[in-house]
C-alpha cells in the first residue's frame, strides 16, 4: 500500500477537507497515475451530498482525471512511464458479460466499478476513491491515452462531460444534414453543442437563458431557441432529427418531444433529483418518436471520442481552480457560475 492524500467528504453536510488514505501497489496489470488535473462534475455534487441516496463516507470525489504515469506492472503492454493518461468514470467491469464483450462496460450488468463510491474489488471492504488527489492506481484496461496535442487540463472534462454528449449523438448516428437540438448550455451542453457542429449537423441551442445566445454561437450554434418562449419553440414543431437533453432539474419533456420529427428522438442524459413530470405518450405514439437515455461511454468509444477531439482540436470550456476553492467551486455550480467546467489543478495540494 502506498500512502497519500486528496480532500474529501465526512458526511452529507460537511465541506471537503484534506485527507491522508492509501492506495493499492500495482499489480501485473495496473497503472500508477500522478494525478495533475481533475474536472468538477455536477455528478460528484450530488454524491457527496447524498442526493442520490447511495453515499459511503469517507468519500473523495472526482472522475475526469488527467495525469502522468509514474509506475507499470509488468503485464501493461500499451502504456509506458511518461505517458500522459486519463481516467474517467470507470475503474473496473466483469469484462465477461454480453455488455462487456461488446465494449460497453458501462452496462455491465454483474455491476461496473465507478472511479469513486463503488465497492473496492481490489480492497474487499472498502471504497473506491477518485480523483480529487494526489495519486491513483488502476487496471490497464480502464486507462486512456491522452494526445499531446490537446492542452491536458482542458481535455480532463472530456472524460466525463465529453463521453457522455459525444455516445449518444454517435450511437443515433448524427450527421451533417441532419437538425439536432441541444437542451442546457452547461458543462455537458457546451459539449454537446461541439460536437454536433463538428459532426456537421445544423445545431439548434435551447436555453431559458437570452444572455447565453452569443455564447452558444461561438461554440457551435447555428440557431438559439429560447424554450420558455412559445412563439419560438412553435417554428420548430416536428422538425428535429435528434435532440440531447442535457439539463438535471424536472421539467416538462413534452414542450421537446414535439419538436422531433417522425422516427425522431430526444435523449435525456442528465439525472435530476427529483423525476420529471409525466410525459404525454400520444406525443410518442402519433409520430413514432422515441424518448432515450445514455449513460457516457465503453472504453473503446472513449478512446475513440479522445482521438476525435484531438483530430479536431475540441477540448472543454474550463476554468482552473486550486483544491482549495473546490467547496466555493461547489456553490458557484449551482448557480450556473462557470463557463463551462471547473478543472483543478492539483499541483495545489501541496499548498493544504
Amino acid at each position: 500500500m502506498t500512502k497519500t492524500s486528496g480532500y474529501a467528504a465526512q458526511s452529507k453536510t460537511s465541506p471537503l477537507a484534506p485527507f491522508d488514505f492509501e492506495r493499492r501497489d500495482p499489480g501485473p496489470k495496473d497503472i500508477a497515475i500522478e494525478i495533475l488535473f481533475c474536472g468538477v462534475c455536477h455528478s460528484d455534487l450530488h454524491t457527496v451530498r447524498n442526493e442520490w441516496n447511495n453515499a459511503v463516507y469517507p468519500l473523495v470525489p472526482g472522475h475526469e482525471i488527467v495525469g502522468r504515469i509514474t509506475a507499470v506492472g509488468k503485464e501493461v503492454k500499451a502504456f509506458k512511464v511518461g505517458d500522459m493518461a486519463g481516467v474517467g468514470c470507470l475503474v473496473d467491469s466483469c469484462r465477461d458479460c454480453i455488455d462487456c464483450r461488446d465494449g460497453l462496460e458501462q452496462f455491465c450488468v454483474n455491476g461496473m466499478v465507478f472511479t469513486y463510491n463503488s465497492p473496492d474489488k481490489h480492497l474487499p471492504g472498502k471504497m473506491t476513491y477518485g480523483g480529487y488527489s494526489r495519486h491513483i492506481v488502476v487496471d490497464e484496461h480502464f486507462v486512456l491515452h491522452i494526445s499531446d496535442k490537446l492542452n491536458p487540463a482542458a481535455v480532463a472534462p472530456l472524460l466525463c462531460a465529453g463521453i457522455t454528449t459525444y455516445s449518444p449523438l454517435r450511437h443515433w448516428k448524427v450527421t451533417a444534414g441532419q437538425k439536432v437540438g441541444v437542451v442546457g448550455l452547461g458543462g455537458l451542453g457546451h459539449m454537446g453543442v461541439k460536437f454536433s457542429h463538428a459532426f456537421g449537423a445544423h445545431t439548434v441551442l435551447f436555453t431559458t437563458s437570452p444572455g447565453k445566445a452569443e455564447d452558444a454561437k461561438r461554440l457551435g450554434a447555428d440557431e438559439v431557441v429560447i424554450s420558455k418562449n412559445p412563439d419560438e419553440m412553435k417554428r420548430h414543431l416536428n422538425s428535429f432529427d435528434f435532440i440531447l437533453n442535457t439539463v438535471a432539474a424536472p421539467h416538462n419533456l413534452d414542450s421537446f418531444t414535439e419538436l422531433l420529427k417522425r422516427d425522431g428522438t430526444m435523449c435525456l442524459v442528465g439525472v435530476p433529483e427529483h423525476p420529471h413530470p409525466t410525459p404525454n405518450i400520444a406525443n410518442l405514439i402519433f409520430r413514432r418518436r422515441q424518448l432515450a437515455g445514455s449513460l457516457i461511454g465503453g472504453l473503446k468509444e472513449t478512446q475513440e471520442m479522445l482521438d476525435f477531439c484531438a483530430e479536431h482540436g475540441i477540448v472543454s470550456d474550463i476554468e482552473m481552480i486550486p483544491m482549495q476553492k473546490i467547496n466555493e467551486s461547489y456553490e458557484r455550480m449551482l448557480k450556473s457560475d462557470v463557463k463551462y467546467r471547473f478543472v483543478i489543478d492539483m499541483a495545489s495540494l501541496g499548498r493544504s
